[in-house]
């Protein structure tokens, strides 16, 4: 498992993948369903796993956080690098840190807060959890003006945070002034991944960012990787071609959640059992949503396993 310290490289390395946490029917985390979701995801070339909202870690109890950084360590490949997410309020994300500090994970992400929180205040914690946690952060904005640009880009000189996960939704993702405002404060988007899969990922980079998050990297590694291949190589119009293959369970997860359609999409599909969801959310159970769902996710996983079927054989 990387135990280094974020590099640049890194985050442009492999797609970050948010899996789902995979769970036996108490609710425990499941170590061989979780390694069967990483193993297809390796398979693909995807070596980053960040643990946060698809994994319902925002409910997520702190007496169980060592044993779930347990897992994450032994499920890891020799090259993956593993994420996990702390918080999103102070008490629990300062309570997490701690653990955290005494462990190799050289980074963790901040699940983000929106009530009871204001910009300044949420700078001056990320740096204090930093500082609990012995290590840069990873921030996530999810809303605007979440953070002023002058502090997040202040937190990346002082070393609080290592990398931004942006995912402020937007009509037209390159018509998006706050992010301009961060791109301008920090200097460039070397250390900012897009936040909101591959839908807005392609524009994204196109505006500098290094990256993308995905969940429905998940059923599909092999293409989503193939994506930012295409896009970091400024070969976008190819990428936006392979993009379209996501679509259909993308706007699944728009229309039913995208934590609950995920959840069941890899189960759906065959990749491991996710279980149950986790406490305060519910799986889906409609038989037409589940209907429509299981058919997205099992084409697109049909696509992934075409699109390596060359590199397979090139490579045999």
């Amino acid at each position: 498992m990387k135990t280094t310290p974020v590099t640049v490289a890194d985050l442009g390395a492999s797609v970050l993948s948010v899996p789902p946490l995979a769970r036996d029917a108490q609710g425990v985390p499941s170590k061989a369903e979780n390694r069967r979701q990483v193993d297809w995801l390796r398979s693909g070339g995807v070596t980053t796993y960040l643990y946060g909202g698809n994994a319902n870690l925002y409910n997520f109890g702190v007496m169980d956080f060592g044993r779930l950084l347990d897992m994450l360590e032994e499920i890891a490949p020799a090259d993956g690098w593993m994420i996990p997410s702390i918080g999103a309020d102070f008490g629990k994300a300062a309570d997490q840190a701690a653990i955290l500090r005494d462990r190799a994970f050289p980074t963790a992400m901040v699940l983000p807060l929106s009530f009871p929180a204001t910009p300044t205040g949420l700078a001056s914690g990320f740096a204090k959890l930093a500082d609990i946690g012995g290590r840069p952060l990873i921030a996530y904005i999810k809303n605007d003006g979440f953070m002023q640009a002058s502090d997040v880009a202040r937190l990346f000189r002082d070393g609080a945070i290592t990398a931004l996960k942006y995912a402020v939704v937007r009509p037209e993702p390159k018509n998006d002034p706050y992010l301009a405002d961060i791109l301008d404060a920090v200097g460039s988007g070397e250390r900012i991944v897009s936040g909101i899969g591959e839908r807005p990922a392609i524009d994204h980079m196109e505006m500098g960012l290094a990256a993308f998050t995905s969940g429905s990297v998940c059923v599909a590694p092999h293409l989503s990787t193939a994506i930012l291949k295409a896009g970091r190589e400024g070969r976008f119009a190819e990428a936006r071609a392979l993009r379209e293959s996501f679509l259909p369970l993308e706007d699944l997860r728009d229309a039913h959640s995208p934590i609950r359609v995920l959840h069941e999409a890899v189960r759906l599909a065959g990749i491991c059992e996710a279980g149950p969801i986790g406490d305060f959310l519910t799986n889906l159970d409609g038989a037409e949503q589940l209907e429509a769902i299981g058919k997205a996710a099992r084409e697109l996983r049909a696509r992934s396993e075409a699109a390596a079927a060359p590199r397979l054989s090139a490579s045999a």
